[in-house]
C-alpha cells in the first residue's frame, strides 16, 4: 500500500521506500516517531524536502524506514529494536520518548534527535556543546517556551486568573514541562488548572467541559506530538467553548487557532536533515554540538479572536511577527 508521502507501508508498523536501481551505495536510515503518519506529515515533508536539497533522494541513494507508534509510547522500544535489527546506518528520533527508546536500543548506531525539550536533563547527551556517545541533533526548549506562552496569555486576556493546561499521561518530557509551568504560574499569580485528557474525540471534548466547569479564562497545551496530531480538533473545541488559547506550534494557528509563540518546528526538522547529511558523509554524533532553535515567532489570528469576542491589546499586537486579519 502506498502511503501519504509516496512510500510504502510495511505491516510491521512502518513506512519505507523501495530500493533504487543501480550499483551506487544506498544508505538505509530509520525514522522513529511517537505520533501518526497523518499527524506528522507536514514535519516529515519538511525533513524529506531538505534531504532532497542536500542530494539525498529516497529510492536512489537512501531508503528511509518509517516507524510510527500511533500515540502508543509503549510500542517505541519494539519499533526502535526493529530499526536496529534492520542495520540502519542512522536513526532520526522525533521527540523525547522516541529518542530515549532509540538510545536504549543501540549505543553504536548514530541517532539524530529533533524536537527534544531538554536533552541534557533527560540523559540523551552529556552536554549541548559536547554530546558524547551516539546522539546529537536539535533541542526545542519546550519547558522554557511554555513559561513564555503563559506570560503572553496574561498580557492578552483581561483579568486572567485561571489557565487550563491540557496534558496527557506521564512521560519525561511532560514532567519537565510541568516542573517549569507550575512555579511560573505562581509567579504570575495565576491558577494553573491541570486537566489530564485523552486523545480521542470524547476525551478532548470532556477536557474542555472540565475547563469550563473549573471556570478557566484561557487554555494551553503541553507541547507534545499527540496534541500536534490532533491540532484541528483542539482548535475547534477552543472556538466552541470560546476559550482564548496559545499553542506551541504555528500549525495550530494555520488550523484556525488564536495564537502561537515558539520555535519553528518545520525548521527543526529541516535542520535535522543537515545532521543526517553530515553523519552519512562521515561525521560522528559526539563531535556535532546539539543546536537550539534560532527562529522564534509570535503569530496572532484576529479572525479567531473575533469569533470568541476577544480584543487583543495593541501592545500585544505590536509584539507579533505576524497578524492574520
Amino acid at each position: 500500500m502506498v502511503g501519504a508521502f509516496g512510500y510504502r507501508f510495511h505491516a510491521r508498523g512502518g513506512w519505507g521506500a523501495g530500493r533504487g536501481a543501480g550499483t551506487a551505495k544506498i544508505f538505509r536510515i530509520g525514522f522513529l516517531d511517537s505520533s501518526t503518519v497523518s499527524g506528522s506529515a507536514v514535519l516529515v515533508d519538511a525533513f524529506r524536502q531538505e534531504l532532497s536539497k542536500l542530494g539525498w533522494i529516497e529510492g536512489k541513494n537512501i531508503v528511509i524506514e518509517y516507524r510510527f507508534a500511533e500515540h502508543k509510547n509503549e510500542r517505541l522500544p519494539e519499533l526502535a529494536e526493529d530499526l536496529v535489527h534492520l542495520k540502519v546506518e542512522l536513526i532520526v528520533a522525533s521527540g523525547t520518548a522516541p529518542a530515549l527508546a532509540a538510545k536504549s536500543a543501540t549505543t553504536t548506531i548514530p541517532i539524530v534527535m529533533t524536537n527534544i525539550g531538554d536533552p541534557v536533563t533527560t540523559g540523551l547527551v552529556a552536554s549541548l556543546a559536547r554530546p558524547g556517545g551516539n546522539v546529537t541533533g536539535l533541542a526545542s526548549l519546550s519547558p522554557e517556551l511554555n513559561t513564555k506562552r503563559l506570560e503572553v496569555l496574561k498580557d492578552t486576556v483581561p483579568n486572567l486568573a485561571r489557565v487550563g493546561l491540557l496534558w496527557l499521561g506521564g512521560g519525561v518530557a511532560t514532567e519537565f514541562q510541568l516542573k517549569e509551568l507550575r512555579p511560573a504560574a505562581v509567579a504570575l499569580k495565576l491558577k494553573l488548572e491541570e486537566i489530564k485528557t485523552q486523545l480521542e474525540a470524547k476525551g478532548l471534548e470532556s477536557a474542555f467541559q472540565t475547563a469550563k466547569q473549573k471556570q478557566v479564562n484561557a487554555i494551553m497545551t503541553i507541547s507534545t506530538r499527540p496534541f500536534f496530531a490532533e491540532r484541528k480538533r483542539i482548535v475547534e473545541l477552543a472556538d466552541k467553548y470560546r476559550l482564548p488559547a496559545i499553542y506551541p506550534q504555528n500549525e495550530f494557528v494555520e488550523a484556525g487557532g488564536l495564537m502561537f509563540y515558539g520555535a519553528d518546528y518545520g525548521d527543526l526538522f529541516r535542520r535535522a536533515a543537515v545532521y543526517v547529511d553530515k553523519i552519512l558523509k562521515g561525521a560522528k554524533p559526539a563531535d556535532l554540538p546539539v543546536q537550539q532553535p534560532t527562529k522564534f515567532e509570535f503569530i496572532i489570528n484576529l479572525k479567531a479572536a473575533k469569533q470568541i469576542g476577544l480584543t487583543i491589546p495593541p501592545r500585544v499586537l505590536e509584539r507579533a511577527n505576524q497578524v492574520i486579519k
